[in-house]
């Protein structure tokens, strides 16, 4: 049984709502990720553990501040990783942090 849902997409380009089918489609997730703020969440967590995104960029995308984001990695049994920096980037910014004060 055919229903006005189920032809939606065709209607909304016939009408010159969209340009296409693509931009249909990035329209509505958006906007349902604008519903569903636990998507937006399971989203970012994603993305972070499959190293896509940084620490701060995922707890962006998920509207959370980096400390809120790392908690909800932590219930989720999701460690945080730590950058490695290499010991001489470590040494030159204390000696510039130092000549600063």
């Amino acid at each position: 049984m055919k229903t006005v849902l189920s032809d939606l997409d065709g209607i909304l380009l016939r009408i010159g709502k969209y340009e296409n089918k693509g931009e249909l489609i990035k329209d509505a997730l958006r906007a349902l990720l604008r519903a569903k703020p636990e998507l937006r969440r399971d989203v970012a967590v994603e993305l972070y553990t499959k190293k896509e995104v940084s620490l701060s960029r995922a707890a962006e995308i998920c509207g959370m501040n980096m400390e809120d984001f790392k908690e909800l990695l932590k219930e989720r049994g999701i460690k945080t990783a730590v950058p490695s920096i290499p010991v001489e980037e470590i040494d030159k910014e204390v000696e510039r942090i130092l000549e600063a004060v």
